[in-house]
């Protein structure tokens, strides 16, 4: 299925809001897809190669434990295009409450989004390691 850069960050955004899940994030990543995170936590890796990675790092790591932790209350996302066809720009910002921190916040990530037919080829995150483990209680 060929998906618009708009429609890949939407499904993020659900996925972020609790509307879809982690594996469904994985079926946007071609076979050969990379995500990586541009600055990682201790618990993160620089780079997951491969849709069935990204899928079973996603399966381990999120979902569940994260919700237990964080109670996500809004989630927004902007969609830009770049010159370049294969590549958009997204910012997606999530408000809610903190259980460990016991206070509300706000946590915005970047990421450039890199496609060929549809999927994602490369999913650079940007976001806030600091603020992400003050979260999470990590």
């Amino acid at each position: 299925m060929t998906r618009t850069p708009e429609q890949i960050v939407d499904h993020v955004r659900r996925m972020v809001a609790g509307e879809q899940t982690h594996s469904q994030f994985a079926d946007l990543f071609a076979e050969d897809g990379v995500m990586a995170y541009r600055f990682p936590t201790h618990f993160q890796p620089e780079e997951i190669k491969g849709r069935e990675e990204i899928r079973a790092y996603f399966g381990q790591v999120r979902g569940a434990a994260v919700r237990d932790r964080i109670e996500i209350q809004s989630v927004e996302a902007q969609c830009w295009r770049t010159n370049d066809p294969s590549v958009a720009v997204a910012e997606i910002t999530h408000r809610g409450w903190s259980k460990v921190k016991q206070d509300h916040y706000t946590f915005t990530a970047v990421a450039i989004i890199h496609l060929r037919d549809g999927e994602i080829v490369r999913y650079d995150d940007y976001m806030n390691p600091l603020l992400l483990t003050e979260l999470l209680g990590v």
